[in-house]
């Protein structure tokens, strides 16, 4: 049951409310991966990429509360706990302990990219049942591909 009267039907929220929900454990798992590997990484180029690492987690932060809040007003309960995160997100493990500054470019580099194929795939769905929901991943998708192509540069 929602509190919140959604305008869009039901087949189309189903659709929009899946994206966002997609969307939101990705970004909060790309978060989450993000700063793992800032803590631990090590290497000739600590620094730039440790900083680099920070600017991923704003942006999957920013985008995260945005998604969930866009879920929230459509009435879709956006859902971030843990467990949830855990068993949906599009993000491989990563490594213990240290982490040399290659590897975790390429952890990522390799991280945005399934991130971003999924995106991509919620814009597609997105388009015809909620174009304010497909901005918000547009609008995403263009930040994290970003991100991507700059980790894709460092091991170039």
């Amino acid at each position: 049951m929602s509190v919140v009267k959604s305008p869009l039907s039901e087949t189309d929220l189903k659709t929009v409310g899946d994206a966002l929900q997609g969307a939101l454990v990705d970004l909060v798992d790309l978060a989450l991966v993000a700063k793992q590997v800032h803590w631990n990484v090590v290497g000739p180029r600590f620094r730039s990429v440790h900083l680099q690492l920070d600017e991923v987690v704003d942006t999957a932060r920013l985008h995260s509360d945005t998604v969930a809040e866009r879920a929230s007003a459509l009435g879709v309960n956006p859902d971030g706990r843990a467990a949830t995160v855990a068993s949906g997100s599009a993000i491989d493990t990563v490594p213990e302990g240290w982490i040399k500054d290659v590897d975790a470019v390429q952890i990522l580099a390799t991280s945005l990219g399934a991130v971003i194929t999924r995106m991509r795939e919620r814009v597609d769905a997105t388009g015809e049942p909620d174009p304010v929901s497909q901005d918000i991943l547009i609008g995403l998708t263009a930040d994290l591909e970003k991100h991507s192509w700059m980790f894709q540069a460092e091991n170039a």
